[in-house]
């Protein structure tokens, strides 16, 4: 529902769309996974602008930025681990004085502390958040030495020059770290509009995990008919799917979308 909203949504409004693979996360890569997403997009005719940006190609931008952040006080080493964490997972800024008892920093944070982001989102309206109230200095390097999705997505936002992003409300409680991280590094903030997401009955995101029917086994047309319908656009039924991108991209409204996070 993502995709094909967030390319109708720049394609109606003479924008472009682009592409890219978020595999900064190899422990949690599953082998064939990206080559998979970009099959599945075309079959289902989402044509993307551009090449392909892969973020594992990006590493040395994104040590660049940690670098500039430490460098400018604005994020700093911390030995802390999860078993340190209070319940909740707020971090209280444990290491933002300093390293105590000689530890060695284990992974880097940014510091929240005077950031209160605010931004009128395309769907879900006003939002404001204190990050220092839901989740505190977070993580811009893990432990593990990898880059946080956080600073990576904002980073790769800046330098593809996005204007306005279009993703799902899951991702919702991200955008105030991020738009703290474009702040700090005096970057432009993009105009964000999150669409609700496909939950089941007892609110779980609809996944793989959960044995959700993948694209993949379904007629095209079918599946982005059934994407249309779930962002309110009332498609007519059994138009091939060149067919059908036709009408989408002559009817699409972004104000027949449900205003909810979530939709059963």
């Amino acid at each position: 529902m993502a995709a094909v909203g967030s390319y109708l949504e720049a394609r109606s409004n003479g924008g472009k769309w682009l592409l890219r693979i978020e595999d900064i996360d190899p422990p949690r890569e599953v082998a064939g996974s990206a080559a998979s997403i970009i099959d599945d997009l075309q079959r289902l005719g989402l044509v993307h602008d551009g090449p392909i940006l892969y973020q594992s190609s990006r590493r040395p931008a994104y040590e660049l930025i940690i670098d500039q952040l430490m460098a400018k006080g604005l994020a700093y080493g911390c030995a802390c681990t999860r078993k340190d964490l209070p319940t909740g997972g707020i971090y209280p800024g444990t290491c933002r004085k300093g390293i105590a008892n000689g530890k060695k920093p284990r992974s880097i944070r940014f510091c929240v502390e005077g950031f209160t982001p605010e931004f009128s989102d395309g769907l879900q309206g006003r939002m404001i958040d204190d990050p220092a109230m839901s989740s505190g200095d977070f993580v811009i390097r893990r432990a593990d030495g990898l880059v946080a999705y956080q600073l990576a997505v904002v980073v790769d936002d800046n330098y593809q020059g996005v204007t306005h992003v279009v993703r799902g409300a899951d991702l919702l409680d991200s955008t105030s770290r991020q738009i703290c991280l474009q702040k700090a590094l005096g970057f432009t903030t993009p105009d964000y509009m999150h669409l609700p997401v496909a939950r089941t009955a007892d609110g779980k995101k609809l996944s793989k995990q959960l044995l959700a029917d993948p694209v993949k086994h379904q007629d095209p047309a079918y599946a982005v008919e059934q994407a249309l319908a779930f962002l309110g656009q009332d498609p007519p039924t059994g138009l091939s799917l060149g067919s059908l991108w036709d009408w989408a991209f002559s009817h699409w409204s972004s104000g027949l979308i449900a205003r909810h996070t979530a939709i059963l």
